[in-house]
């Protein structure tokens, strides 16, 4: 079941009659919460940008639902793992965050948001140059642009630099929404950019297209260094991170 995020804007007549036993200023602080949200829509999940999130992620569907061509489809993530991921910055938070399969941005959105509350950076890879510009345009439009680094090319060349770098990267929250059949591949680097104290490397997709991740499963389960377990929120989220003994 996808959230329908207007459902949970506060509206000012609900409000006031569901608080007919509060006192009054309760519903004046209410009320003055909706209008700080009103005149400032980049505060981290204000009305105005919930809206604007919901309005995206409407059209992107409607998109995919003309192409015949699986590759030419959005395929964003559903919005009740996008706020998963929000939340689980905001609680772990987060410093350093790699997204691999920015699309059209609606998952970098939601990043980038918990990433200014926790003054985290976000890394998003993206092989198709034309998705980008796309994602570029919302961050820009949502005042989230200044905390992504947007990266375009094939994502193994990205952690085969990393690899060879002096200094390689670390990360504190990992997530992987791309090609499938890579996912192996991007496993021999992915494995070695976790943060060991407190990292996190999420997958998506792994109950909606489970076969297809079967074998990348398995080789995760398999290394005795982490604790996995798969969450039926969305299509699916496959959760990995050090056991640290």
């Amino acid at each position: 079941m996808r959230v329908k995020y207007s459902s949970v804007i506060h509206n000012k007549y609900i409000i006031e009659n569901l608080c007919t036993h509060c006192h009054r200023d309760d519903v004046n602080d209410w009320n003055n919460n909706i209008k700080r949200d009103e005149d400032n829509p980049s505060m981290s999940l204000s009305n105005p940008f919930l809206q604007r999130l919901n309005e995206l992620y409407q059209s992107f569907i409607k998109f995919d639902a003309t192409q015949c061509d699986r590759i030419k489809r959005y395929r964003n993530i559903e919005p009740e793992s996008a706020l998963f991921l929000a939340m689980q910055v905001r609680i772990q938070q987060s410093k350093k965050i790699l997204e691999i399969g920015t699309s059209t941005g609606y998952s970098t959105l939601w990043l980038a948001d918990a990433a200014k509350v926790t003054s985290a950076k976000v890394t998003t890879l993206e092989i198709d140059e034309q998705r980008t510009l796309q994602a570029k345009h919302y961050a820009k439009e949502l005042q989230v642009d200044d905390v992504i680094d947007f990266w375009v090319g094939d994502a193994k060349v990205f952690l085969e630099q990393n690899q060879h770098k002096n200094y390689q990267e670390k990360y504190d929250f990992i997530l992987l929404d791309a090609e499938r059949d890579a996912y192996l591949d991007y496993w021999v680097y992915l494995q070695d950019m976790i943060q060991q104290k407190g990292g996190v490397l999420i997958v998506d997709n792994v109950i909606s297209h489970a076969a297809e991740v079967k074998t990348f499963i398995s080789e995760v389960k398999n290394d005795p260094r982490f604790m996995t377990t798969t969450l039926s929120i969305g299509a699916g989220l496959f959760i990995i991170t050090f056991k640290n003994d």
